[in-house]
This record gives C-alpha cells, sequence and structure tokens, in this order.
C-alpha cells in the first residue's frame, strides 16, 4: 500500500496543486491530510475546496481552529494572529463547519496521524525536541507516527540514545518506532522553498515499509503576490520566497 501524507497548506493553492499532482505521479492508494488547511495564505476557501473534494482523511490543525474561533489567537505571532483573523473572514459557514468536524487523530493498523503531538493531540504541542519526542513514542502503540505543525521535515527514533535524521528516506521495521515529520506543502521553514510530502509504502501484512520525504517545486512567486495583494502581512511573502 502506498499513502500520500501532506499538511501544514496555510491556505498555499499553488502549493497544494503542485503536491496533489506530484502524489499522482507517485500513484499513491490513500491520501491523508495533517492539517492546517488554512492561516497564513491568501486562498484558506480555495484549499479547503480542493480538501472537501479529494474526499480524504484530514485532520484539524491548529489554524484551523483558530479560523473558527476555538482556539485563541493572543497566543500567536502578530502576523499569524492578522492572518488567523483576516482567514476567519473569508470563511463561509459550510467552510467552518467542515474545519469543525475535523478530528485529532487518525488510526492505521501500522501507523498513526496527528498534526502536532500524540502527546495531548488536542492541544496542538510541538514535536521539536528529544524530550517532546519522548512524550508521543510513550504514547504510540504502533511503528510509526506522521505528524508536521513545525513545517520541518525530520524524524526521531525510539533508540538509546534517541537518535533522528533528515535524511529523505527512511525504512521501517516492525520492531521500531519512528516519529517522522513531513514537512509543510505551503510554509517550508527548513530553508527550503519547495513544498514537502511524505510517501509511506508499507507491506500490509508485515508491517515492514519505507518512508520518502518528497519535494516539488511550485510557483512561489504566485502565492507570494496573492499574499501582498489580499492585505496580508508582507513578511508572509516574504517567508515563501525563503523557506523559512
Amino acid at each position: 500500500m502506498r499513502y500520500g501524507i501532506f499538511g501544514d497548506i496555510h491556505g498555499n493553492c499553488d502549493a497544494l496543486m503542485a503536491v496533489l499532482e506530484a502524489l499522482d505521479k507517485d500513484r499513491v492508494d490513500v491520501k491523508i491530510c495533517l492539517g492546517d488547511i488554512v492561516g497564513y495564505g491568501a486562498e484558506p476557501r480555495e484549499c479547503i475546496k480542493i480538501i472537501r473534494e479529494l474526499g480524504c482523511m484530514t485532520l484539524a490543525g491548529n489554524h484551523d481552529h483558530a479560523a473558527i474561533d476555538r482556539l485563541d489567537v493572543e497566543f500567536f505571532n502578530a502576523f499569524a494572529k492578522q492572518a488567523a483573523l483576516w482567514t476567519r473572514q473569508q470563511l463561509t459557514d459550510e467552510d467552518k463547519q467542515f474545519l469543525a468536524g475535523l478530528g485529532f487523530v487518525d488510526h492505521h493498523e501500522h501507523f498513526a496521524c496527528v498534526h502536532g503531538s500524540l502527546h495531548g493531540p488536542e492541544l496542538f504541542n510541538y514535536i521539536a525536541t528529544i524530550f517532546d519526542a519522548e512524550l508521543s513514542f510513550e504514547a504510540l502503540d504502533k511503528p510509526v507516527l506522521f505528524y508536521g505543525h513545525t513545517h520541518i521535515p525530520i524524524t526521531f527514533f525510539d533508540t538509546t540514545p534517541m537518535t533522528f535524521t533528515t535524511e529523505g528516506e527512511i525504512r521501517i521495521t516492525s520492531d521500531m518506532k519512528a516519529l517522522v515529520n513531513v514537512g509543510s506543502v505551503g510554509q517550508p521553514r527548513d530553508e527550503d522553498p519547495r513544498a514537502s510530502y511524505g510517501i509511506y509504502e508499507v507491506d500490509d501484512s508485515s508491517g515492514e515499509g519505507v518512508v520518502y520525504i518528497r519535494r516539488v517545486p511550485y510557483d512561489v512567486s504566485s502565492a507570494s503576490r496573492k499574499i501582498i495583494a489580499a492585505g496580508l502581512p508582507e513578511p508572509l511573502a516574504i517567508r515563501l520566497e525563503l523557506g523559512k
């Protein structure tokens, strides 16, 4: 089985279309969206429409909850807060109902998916340190957890001492545990502006498999121009060009 796993779209329709086209070429059997469809970018409604029509399993992200007033944006930085409040004004009631219906964790036989952390997924905690990773490993009863939220593709392994890698190919065995961040579709932060997503090839009987972290170029300038035209903060456009 081949799974296409992606998230952190953040209202970037240009990047989303590029990733979905790549996933079609990759001939994945199942697509899974890890959340944060909206926030930062200029096309939240368009991105929601595409995901809804896709009909794939989709999880809730913190910016999705901010857009429907389920998360206090006072804890966001100034640019994120402005974008969240702008996004609230753009969405229809139907858009908001869709976001409100998204769950927090997606369980499969050999892996699980979450937006932020498996430790309190509804709190949208980050997995950014070894300590953060340890908390999710303790809650994980499968070989792999796929997550996003930090926008940086990285994989933690439950070894002693704990190890991690930023390599783009990760082999998974049934006797191990790994936390795999597939990066961000619409706002990468690892200084590579290309959209990021993951492919998971797994043997359904054994649970053995391989994760591939893929990058695909898209029209970053187009997405940046749309942010400026929408009246959103210019730094949100600049960071797309820088990938950070």
